[in-house]
């Protein structure tokens, strides 16, 4: 599968909402080796800190807690750092934070999904780094 083609309006939703660009279901390799896939990126809808690009993975093996926080953490590290921050800047200016999302299914964004393991991180773009904030 290859990389989901970002541009002005190709894969765009949304037009007085968040817009959302799907990310294809490409394959994402981790650290953990965890089978990660790419949901979708949600951008115009406001984060903690301002502007935020929402990344979000679906990785089934999460569920249930079957996966320790701090795996998943590392490897939420990883996508924003190997992943998100070389395609932030392909959706205009850069956002104030990177949020980086697993869960161990699809959830449509804003909905509450009390049956779904969740794990969420947010970072700032410092030095074309990504640095971890508290969420």
């Amino acid at each position: 599968m290859t990389d989901p083609t970002f541009s002005d309006d190709a894969g765009l939703q949304g037009d007085a909402g968040p817009l959302v660009v799907s990310g294809d279901g490409l394959a994402v390799p981790v650290p953990s080796g965890l089978a990660v896939t790419f949901l979708d990126v949600v951008l115009n809808a406001p984060g903690p800190e301002g502007l935020a690009a929402r990344f979000r993975f679906v990785a089934p093996q999460i569920k249930g807690g079957a996966v320790e926080f701090e795996v998943a953490s590392a490897d939420m590290a990883h996508l924003c750092q190997n992943f998100a921050l070389q395609r932030v800047a392909k959706f205009g200016p850069v956002p104030s934070q990177i949020i980086i999302s697993l869960s161990d299914s699809a959830v449509p964004f804003g909905e509450a999904a009390p049956d779904v393991t969740q794990f969420f991180e947010a970072y700032r773009i410092e030095d074309e780094r990504c640095i971890w904030e508290a969420f």
